[in-house]
């Protein structure tokens, strides 16, 4: 697990002012780290081309191209000349040891984008968008020194932003190359220690990003157990039962020692799965919203949640908080789900905007929620501490009271029907077990993901039962 932030540039204060390190030496270190990242990845000689802006970020390419001279073909190419104080000393610097300026920009090995940093936070003009149309049109490896140019300060991306390969970035990682736009443009992440361990240099932050090595998955250790030993998942079956199925089959690989769909009528079940029209005495966690649809009323629904066994609610049960649904359904049920003690929500972005207006917290479009997720996730957390929230997208949010998780690694493979109840599935079988709420949000989180990195068909053929069926060698 790593730490995310907002900014770093208090970070590099605090290298200044309690342990003596200068601007000039974090520079140097993160040109050092830049410098060898290509070293260790493409052969002497390889040509390389540094794209540099005014400021700071492009002092960092150029620093690193004067550590290249000699080594590799390396030219620089000034997008604009330099102003900061550290960029006019790094092309002074550049400039006394040969290094080669070049004024058009063509196909190369490597290609450093260090036009802009962290500290933009405005639009491309004209010429800059010109300027950045070509770059991502070069044929070459790209590299974004700190951050892609163009990925604002709150994760938007403006037009003609950098689309790398790999981010190299300095000290620590930025919270905002993880919302889920910025995914199109960061590549893979690469965190360059800036002269101190990111141990000594990272401070407290409540974001944080997770690692596939986090994940804890339920190994039996326990010699003398049965099948009451590992929980009992109660899933409420609806319309489309399909939906509800792939959750339970998914529940039981995972570990859950039972597991039952509460029905109306009989319905055809997989053998290992059991089904009763009552929540069995013996569940120990339930699971809802999965191809729910309008089959049980809201009698039903009360009685099926009138207990306290911890719960994972998803799909329709947020659709209930749609305008179309009315009132008369979604919000009696959305509140007793809020007021549970244990309780997982799972929207997706759609699903998220019909909470925060049902919730009477925030009436936005999807377009401005996925602009602006970490704040509304935020803002949820802080009304309801107690809850649980995964919201679904290409970084994958887990959220409770005051601590944050990101899960980065899935993949546009599990965009298609039946993903989603194979989480479901995951986290309940967790629930059932033991986890606790926030441990089952972030290890089903993981394991889901885990299990679409594994795939080894191709990304457009995955299917949820290629997940489910993934499992075993988890």
């Amino acid at each position: 697990m790593q730490k995310l932030f907002d900014e770093v540039a208090s970070l590099d204060k605090r290298c200044y002012e309690k342990f003596a390190l200068s601007e000039d030496i974090l520079m140097e270190n993160a040109a050092h780290g830049m410098a060898n990242f290509i070293r260790k990845n493409f052969a002497k000689g390889s040509k390389i081309i540094l794209a540099c802006g005014s400021g700071n970020n492009g002092a960092d390419g150029l620093a690193c191209g004067r550590m290249l001279h000699g080594e590799y073909a390396v030219s620089l190419f000034y997008v604009k000349q330099p102003k900061s104080e550290m960029a006019i000393l790094q092309d002074k610097r550049a400039k006394s040891v040969g290094v080669k300026i070049c004024t058009e920009l063509m196909d190369c090995d490597v290609l450093v984008d260090a036009v802009v940093g962290t500290g933009f936070d405005g639009a491309f003009d004209d010429a800059l968008k010109i300027t950045m149309k070509k770059l991502n049109s070069l044929k070459a490896f790209k590299i974004a020194c700190d951050i892609p140019s163009g990925l604002k300060q709150n994760g938007e991306c403006v037009d003609e932003c950098f689309v790398s390969d790999v981010t190299l970035t300095m000290g620590a990682l930025k919270k905002r190359m993880f919302l889920d736009e910025a995914k199109e443009f960061v590549g893979k992440i690469e965190v360059i220690e800036l002269g101190i361990s990111r141990a000594i240099y990272e401070t407290q932050s409540s974001w944080n990003l997770l690692d596939l090595e986090d994940l804890k998955l339920p190994h039996r250790t326990k010699k003398d157990s049965h099948k009451g030993s590992f929980g009992h998942l109660a899933l409420a079956c609806g319309n489309k039962s399909g939906a509800s199925i792939m959750s339970a089959e998914t529940a039981l690989r995972f570990g859950a020692g039972l597991v039952t769909l509460v029905v109306h009528d009989a319905v055809q079940v997989p053998q290992t799965i059991m089904y009763s029209t009552e929540v069995p005495k013996n569940t120990t966690a339930l699971a809802c919203g999965m191809g729910l649809g309008d089959e049980f009323s809201n009698v039903e629904l009360k009685k099926f949640l009138d207990n306290s066994f911890p719960l994972i609610a998803d799909a329709d049960i947020f659709h209930m908080c749609c305008e179309e649904r009315g009132n008369a359904l979604g919000v009696p049920i959305l509140t007793e789900i809020l007021k549970r003690e244990n309780v997982v929500l799972t929207p997706h972005a759609k699903e998220f905007v019909a909470l925060l207006k049902r919730t009477e917290l925030a009436d936005i479009s999807v377009e401005v929620l996925q602009k602006n997720r970490f704040k509304y996730v935020e803002l949820f957390t802080q009304k309801f501490p107690h809850a649980v929230l995964l919201l679904k997208g290409a970084n994958v949010i887990v959220a409770c009271a005051n601590e944050f998780f990101i899960n980065p690694h899935g993949t546009s493979a599990l965009a298609k029907g039946g993903s989603g109840d194979v989480l479901s599935g995951l986290i309940g079988s967790l629930l059932a077990q033991g986890y606790t709420p926030l441990e089952a949000a972030k290890n089903g989180s993981l394991a889901h993901a885990k299990l679409a990195c594994g795939y080894k068909g191709a990304d457009f053929s995955l299917t949820p039962y290629d997940l489910i069926n993934g499992i075993a060698k988890l």
